[in-house]
């Protein structure tokens, strides 16, 4: 009796000892990485002849001098009107299968080809670029901003497809003033242009402050023969790797950033989540990290360097900011920033840099897409 007693006491020791050591491993595990994402540089706005682009040149024309002018990917994003009143410059049914055949076609492991369309809703609604669709929208022979709602319904009920803002006060009156917003129209959206051809970033924290979460987006909209070479904005995509498929992810899951610039590297993210990510709700403190590099600026090419990197919050409102001068922007930046502002609903960076200004705004370069903290 007492020799068993003796081993159950034995038996019992070492169990505990062995949970103890499991639970000590267990505090001491660090915690599961980010993902690394890499940075695809493309444009997501651009035009040919199948709607009211450069004539004589087709898709297949257009990806081809995308792809050999450097860039990850492009899209074509061929005009298709809610109406049958603008035929003489949109795209038809066989336009866009044929669109479709030439993306395909030059797809690689390079280089994503991107098959889309800028929908038209007429005056009073705006465009929007509609990305990961199969199929042509339907037609809208209704008058007014109802079609927002029909059009944010009908994406909403395409798996995967994701849309973006179009030039958000070019035409009609900013979607509405972003007021059409529900949870599952928001599931569909996921950009906003926050430049093409002038800026737009006022656009963008009215949709943030509306509930829209979208990455804002910098594109051409060439509508010349001037695909990728010709203009240095670019849409930057934070994937995992370089296929349609995770292109359309990060789009979905607003991973990327706007710039001016055809090669700036911007990291950022906030307790350690990527740009694009929702943090949980219960957080006590927020810490940014930002890290920003550019292979011409380290060559030390002066209008490359960075001067300025503010992350902005709620109302457009900067929330921490650094300043560089030229000397010491030509080296990369890693900047933390502690103590964020608790209540805020997201955070993002904006990059400025000494290049000339851009339609009277100095210096600004570069427009990431929030961490929303989940408040």
């Amino acid at each position: 009796m007492g020799s068993r007693f003796i081993r159950l006491v034995v038996l019992l020791c070492v169990m505990l000892l062995l949970l103890a050591a499991a639970s000590t491993a267990a505090a001491a595990a660090p915690s599961r990485p980010a993902p690394a994402y890499n940075l695809y540089f493309g444009d997501l706005h651009a035009h040919t002849s199948y709607s009211d682009g450069v004539a004589g040149f087709t898709p297949w024309d257009a990806f081809a001098v995308g792809r050999d002018s450097g860039a990850d990917f492009m899209a074509l994003t061929e005009h298709y009107s809610a109406t049958n009143t603008y035929e003489n410059w949109t795209m038809d049914e066989a336009e866009w299968a044929d669109l479709k055949n030439a993306a395909a076609y030059y797809t690689s492991s390079s280089f994503v080809a991107i098959p889309a369309y800028e929908f038209y809703l007429a005056a009073h609604s705006g465009e929007f670029n509609t990305f990961n669709v199969r199929d042509l929208p339907p037609k809208m022979e209704i008058t007014g901003p109802e079609r927002l709602g029909l059009y944010y319904d009908w994406l909403a009920q395409q798996p995967g497809a994701v849309g973006q803002f179009n030039h958000p006060t070019y035409v009609g009156d900013e979607f509405n003033q972003f007021a059409d917003w529900s949870a599952a129209r928001d599931a569909g959206m996921g950009m906003i242009e926050v430049y093409n051809d002038e800026f737009y970033e006022s656009s963008y924290i009215k949709a943030l402050d509306a509930g829209w979460h979208v990455m804002p987006t910098a594109n051409s909209d060439t509508h010349k023969a001037d695909w990728i070479w010709g203009r240095d904005m670019r849409t930057v995509l934070l994937a995992d790797k370089l296929t349609a498929t995770s292109l359309y992810a990060a789009m979905r899951a607003q991973r990327g950033y706007g710039t001016l610039d055809k090669n700036l590297n911007v990291r950022f993210s906030v307790n350690g989540s990527v740009m694009g990510s929702t943090l949980s709700s219960t957080a006590s403190a927020y810490t940014a990290e930002v890290k920003i590099s550019d292979p011409d600026a380290l060559a030390g090419r002066a209008a490359d360097a960075v001067t300025l990197v503010e992350i902005v919050s709620d109302r457009g409102v900067v929330v921490k900011s650094l300043k560089l001068g030229a000397a010491t922007g030509v080296k990369a930046v890693a900047w933390t920033a502690k103590g964020l502002p608790v209540a805020s609903r997201y955070f993002w960076v904006r990059v400025s840099t000494a290049s000339d200004d851009v339609n009277g705004v100095p210096g600004v370069t570069a427009w990431t897409a929030p961490v929303w903290t989940g408040r």
